[in-house]
């Protein structure tokens, strides 16, 4: 099963980002990830009354920005939750743990 793991910190990847690279690349978990730049340079598109919309503002998600993401394939949702642990590394912020849908739409 493939799950995005996207990491909210106040900044940077976090104190766990070794342990997680480690524990899922040693594994053949890990797909990808990359950090994410400065809030601050994204912008939001949003399409308005039918018309798109750019605002400066740094992310629609209140509270924390998102500094990173990583997918992985692992046996289950509780072996994901497991990795997003190991990635906060006992730091501050959150790991939203959101399954990828399959080609055919349809999920878990």
């Amino acid at each position: 099963m493939r799950f995005v793991l996207t990491l909210h910190r106040s900044h940077g990847a976090g104190p766990g980002g070794a342990a997680f690279l480690a524990a899922a690349g040693e594994a053949g978990e890990l797909i990808g990830g990359y950090t994410l730049a400065d809030p601050s340079l994204g912008v939001v598109v949003q399409l308005l009354h039918g018309a798109t919309s750019v605002t400066g503002v740094p992310h629609p998600r209140p509270g924390t920005p998102a500094t990173a993401q990583y997918m992985i394939d692992c046996e289950n949702r509780e072996r994901a939750v497991e990795l997003a642990a190991l990635l906060l590394g006992g730091g501050d912020g959150d790991v939203e743990v959101r399954p990828v849908m399959e080609a055919a739409g349809l999920e878990m």
